[in-house]
């Protein structure tokens, strides 16, 4: 028991079987940790009209107000939006793509080279897995820490691409030119300090989940990726193949998300929910699984400076009058996360006032 609480505290994991090598010799039996029927029960709308808002970042740094307009309601009503236009090159994206799929192509003994340690979130496996009978989503990862750059454990940073180290130092520091750029206009429209909100962010906390999917057959019998909302701040997720798998939960049914190309994929997460009082929404979300082919992703998640108070804003809770969330430290709420149970947003809903 004592293992399994350092566990759920640090968000290390218990060591699982390589899902990638499972699917490659699949002979028709789902080991039962996989087995989660339960999470295909409800609704999928088959509506391709329907989809997350489009953001155009040039018309944003523009000063357009439409497309001001349009952010505000994408954050309020969606949680999500696909930003498109966002100034960072083709080939940065195009080259940590390749550098990317090359890694998943190397023997499992390579990758295993690079695997998680106990108590630890670094590393190639699986993430918050703190239990021997926990079920399982049907995805490997690579997890590292980006920035700050004095906490990144680069023993976990690929070697193989040779360019796989350089490729990602250059992706990580533009994704936070993205950040700090959606930052200020979430401020300004929440009408807020844009400064103060950004300052909150300067130290960011980055990491980088990068999921593969590997194809399963048996595809109302998996989840790729448990149902829930990102306990940070703000997520860019880029998709690497074609293959879709995304959903999102809206109105208490799934929605398939198809990426357009070239954009970033952008969601809010818990803490600029609870920092904009409940007027944001981070949003519950997974992934399915593809029948024939993998699916693979790169999600970089932003979190805000060390010591900061992850709580409602001042100026938000004169606004309304009442404060939705308790305010804590990063630390404090970090740890209070990962120690509760990976699923839906059942992690927010506790950091909520009994008002």
């Amino acid at each position: 028991m004592a293992s399994e609480e350092l566990r759920r505290e640090l968000g290390g994991s218990f060591p699982v079987a390589n899902v990638q090598a499972l699917a490659s010799t699949y002979s028709g039996d789902i080991p039962l940790r996989f087995v989660r029927p339960e999470l295909h029960s409800e609704e999928v709308l088959v509506d391709e009209t329907l989809q997350i808002p489009t953001i155009d970042m040039r018309k944003l740094i523009d000063d357009d107000d439409c497309e001001m307009g349009k952010l505000h309601l994408a954050c309020k009503e969606w949680g999500f939006f696909q930003l498109i236009n966002h100034g960072v090159a083709e080939a940065v994206v195009e080259k940590m793509k390749a550098d990317v799929q090359e890694f998943f192509k190397l023997p499992l003994e390579k990758k295993n080279a690079y695997a998680k340690q106990p108590n630890a979130m670094d590393g190639y496996g699986q993430n918050l897995v703190v239990s021997e009978d926990q079920k399982l989503d049907w995805a490997d990862m690579l997890f590292l820490q980006t920035l700050p750059t004095p906490e990144r454990k680069r023993r976990f940073w690929p070697e193989e691409p040779t360019s796989f180290r350089e490729t990602l130092d250059k992706y990580s520091s533009e994704l936070v030119k993205v950040l700090n750029c959606l930052l200020k206009l979430m401020a300004m429209n929440l009408v807020v300090n844009p400064q103060q909100f950004t300052n909150m962010f300067e130290d960011v906390r980055q990491t980088v989940t990068i999921n593969y999917y590997p194809p399963c057959v048996q595809t109302s019998k998996v989840i790729g990726l448990t149902p829930h909302s990102d306990f940070g701040g703000l997520t860019l997720l880029v998709q690497v193949n074609e293959v879709q798998g995304l959903q999102i939960k809206r109105n208490g049914k799934w929605i398939p998300i198809r990426p357009l190309p070239g954009a970033f994929i952008v969601n809010i997460g818990d803490i600029i929910e609870i920092m904009s009082n409940g007027e944001y929404k981070s949003i519950e979300h997974r992934v399915v699984v593809n029948p024939k082919k993998e699916r693979i992703a790169i999600a970089t998640f932003h979190s805000p400076s060390a010591g900061t108070i992850v709580g409602p804003l001042p100026e938000l809770i004169k606004e309304n009058g009442t404060a939705i969330y308790k305010s804590v430290s990063r630390e404090e709420y970090f740890k209070f996360v990962l120690s509760k149970k990976y699923e839906g947003k059942s992690r927010i809903d506790l950091m909520k006032l009994k008002n």
